[in-house]
């Protein structure tokens, strides 16, 4: 990996007398703060013009209904007004394409000949891997119901380009790698036949590709409904009503957060950087993870399932009706911790996934503490849901809701852990600044050292054993 040196200037630790000091800053991250930037940029600009489609299409004599563009595919096409410019930049600033960690050596220029045997066997793999994916979309049913029958529509459309275009790709793309011999050729190498391969490479690709396909696909069917209620949404209906305008600002910064995460799904690739070094081998992992998306637990999306911890009570506004003050207050809130998560996503750039190891990120928000999406998410849940204020006036449904939501925060906090474990065996930067965090972060080392009060101890009589 391209590991930028830190300096090795030390700082005394308090309570740590004679220990190893840590530097002044956390190591340098891995993503540019600029690339998310961008593309957020890219991203409002195509609001503006989808909002404002009926004058651009009057001025420019454009065929077609006069009205503001928020249909689904609108939406898909904000895809690439927010990738573009975060691959543009990539490659034309940040120059990420001649990093080491990407494995690629551009001085190679082997022949076609030469790698053609392998980028066959290669493209073998990434079929069959599509083929099975594709039959675990047609098997599960909620996949062809619902908000998913958009995303199922889109890569239905998608498909036939994806396979054709994989051929040049790999074919050039294989001339260049150090190792051309990656967890897709082990993959392919395995249903040919022919050659050996590693098991533990079959489990990496599977890992990154199961990955791929849940999440995309959700992300994928996610799209049209935020980015329809922020281009349909009628501001100056909203003056001086603080729900209306937090509502609207929060479906506008879910809407940034859900694009740019589609985006780092889509472009896990080399030459830029992105692509996934590592899947979470744990797992508690991957049960904590799945558990918080459907179809998994709806509850946690605030259906009344197992997990629900909104039954019987109202919005935030209900509550506080009459009071104007406590209602800006609470609705300036509510847009800090959203625009928190969204700027926790963005800070990825092209990187953002769930479950992955894609480089270290130390900037933006992760300077902060180093989970600001969870701890805005859950914070965002108490303020907006308030599961301790029921309609009924009852008690059992107040306890059952401040239960059940205390229990969506823990599985966030293990989730968080089991990430945690994943990329400390991955990267010294990411134990650096682990371990910087630790010492140096309000957030985090105000729960570090909470959780050392109540971390057991050993007795002064025992000793450790030789």
């Amino acid at each position: 990996m391209n590991h930028a040196k830190t300096s090795h200037a030390e700082t005394s630790r308090p309570g740590m007398s004679g220990a190893a000091a840590l530097p002044n800053s956390p190591p340098a991250s891995d993503v540019s703060p600029a690339v998310g930037l961008v593309g957020l940029a890219g991203l409002l600009v195509w609001i503006v013009i989808c909002r404002n489609w009926a004058g651009i299409a009057d001025a420019f004599v454009l065929p077609g209904p006069r009205a503001p563009m928020s249909g689904p595919n609108a939406a898909v096409a904000t895809i690439l007004f927010t990738g573009v410019p975060m691959v543009l930049w990539s490659l034309l600033v940040d120059k990420v394409h001649l990093r080491p960690s990407t494995g690629i050596d551009w001085s190679l220029r082997r022949s076609l000949r030469s790698t053609l045997d392998v980028s066959i066997t290669k493209l073998a793999g990434l079929w069959a891997t599509w083929a099975m994916i594709g039959f675990v979309y047609c098997l599960c049913r909620f996949y062809w119901d619902g908000q998913f029958l958009f995303a199922m529509d889109v890569i239905v459309g998608a498909a036939p380009l994806l396979f054709l275009l994989s051929v040049p790709y790999v074919l050039w793309i294989d001339r260049y790698l150090i190792e051309p011999r990656d967890s897709a050729w082990h993959f392919g190498a395995m249903l040919i036949g022919r050659e050996a391969w590693e098991p533990e490479q079959i489990k990496k690709h599977w890992r990154g590709w199961a990955i791929k396909g849940f999440f995309g696909a959700f992300m994928v069917s996610i799209l049209p409904f935020g980015f329809a209620q922020v281009v349909e949404a009628d501001l100056p209906s909203l003056a001086g009503n603080p729900v209306a305008i937090a509502e609207i600002t929060i479906a506008l910064l879910f809407t940034i957060d859900v694009q740019i995460g589609t985006v780092g799904y889509l472009v896990t690739m080399r030459p830029l950087d992105a692509h996934i070094r590592s899947g979470n081998p744990f797992l508690a992992g991957w049960v904590a993870a799945l558990m918080c998306y459907p179809p998994f637990v709806w509850g946690l999306m605030g259906r009344a399932d197992v997990l629900a911890y909104e039954v019987n009570t109202a919005t935030w506004g209900f509550w506080l009706q009459g009071h104007d003050l406590l209602l800006w207050l609470w609705a300036g809130m509510l847009i800090a911790l959203t625009g928190i998560y969204a700027w926790a996503t963005f800070a990825f750039g092209l990187r953002f996934s769930n479950l992955t190891y894609r480089g270290v990120l130390t900037n933006g928000p992760y300077r902060f503490t180093r989970h600001p999406a969870y701890l805005s998410k859950n914070l965002f849940w108490w303020l907006s849901s308030m599961p301790f204020l029921v309609t009924t006036h009852s008690l059992t449904d107040t306890v059952r809701n401040s239960v059940m939501l205390c229990v969506v925060s823990g599985i966030y906090f293990w989730r968080a852990k089991t990430e945690e474990a994943h990329l400390l065996g991955e990267d010294p930067k990411y134990r650096a600044y682990h371990a910087w965090m630790a010492e140096n972060a309000f957030i985090t080392r105000s729960v570090t050292r909470l959780a050392e009060r109540f971390r057991p101890r050993p007795h002064p009589d025992m000793h450790p054993a030789e």
